[in-house]
């Protein structure tokens, strides 16, 4: 199935980059700049200067006159990058506590009213997007572009498994609670209790993503095929 011509090697990189991140280009399989072209509509060129970036962040192997190789599921990596992410958070709640922009995180703590429940209170991918965008939003308000960019980074790695990472209802209530929570006590000015809250966060996804299994992972992940 071929999708609307991308002649941007940029746009090409970022579709492939958030394919093989979501898991649906299969880790550990191989295609081709040809099966690639056809499936964007564009000629080898900007296929081939995309897989060039995406090799020089080790996301896929490009092997000579064999294709490129999708670069194999590490879940103990990914685990790790929960690590990464605790202190890169918790830098974000120290760059917002410089600044005290109390009316963005006045709004943030708006959306997510835990009595409101404003993204609903069931897992969707609305809900989860969201919880995502939370994130992205308090990086925005740290006015430090470069965390903002790691936590992009950072977000992009994990989301295979992020996903998966709601195994019941009592999740998205905290998740609600937790955000709304963190948001207040940067308002207030308490910078240590924001960041044990933003600690306790993470680690309670990260405990539910270190129990997700690969079998998992691709029973519940749209993959494309090339014939």
């Amino acid at each position: 199935m071929k999708i609307q011509p991308r002649t941007n090697p940029q746009d090409i990189y970022a579709t492939l980059k958030s394919m093989i991140n979501s898991l649906e280009l299969v880790p550990g399989s191989r295609v081709t700049e040809s099966q690639l072209a056809d499936y964007f509509s564009v000629s080898r060129t900007p296929v081939r200067a995309a897989l060039q970036r995406l090799e020089n962040e080790q996301l896929l192997t490009v092997k000579p006159k064999q294709g490129c190789f999708i670069r194999n599921l590490d879940l103990t990596e990914i685990s790790s990058y929960y690590d990464v992410r605790v202190t890169l958070e918790n830098m974000v709640l120290g760059e917002i506590n410089k600044f005290r922009d109390k009316t963005g995180l006045e709004q943030l703590m708006g959306q997510w009213n835990p009595d409101k429940l404003k993204f609903g209170k069931t897992v969707t991918d609305k809900l989860q997007q969201a919880e995502e965008d939370f994130h992205s939003q308090l990086s925005e308000l740290s006015r430090n572009a470069a965390l903002a960019r790691y936590i992009a980074d950072i977000n992009q790695k994990i989301r295979c498994v992020r996903l998966l990472g709601w195994p019941d209802q009592k999740s998205v209530t905290d998740t609600y609670r937790e955000h709304y929570r963190i948001c207040e006590l940067l308002v207030a000015g308490d910078l240590p209790a924001a960041q044990e809250e933003m600690t306790t966060h993470i680690r309670k996804s990260q405990d539910n993503a270190n129990k997700i299994t690969l079998n998992q992972l691709f029973n519940n992940r749209n993959t494309i095929k090339f014939d």
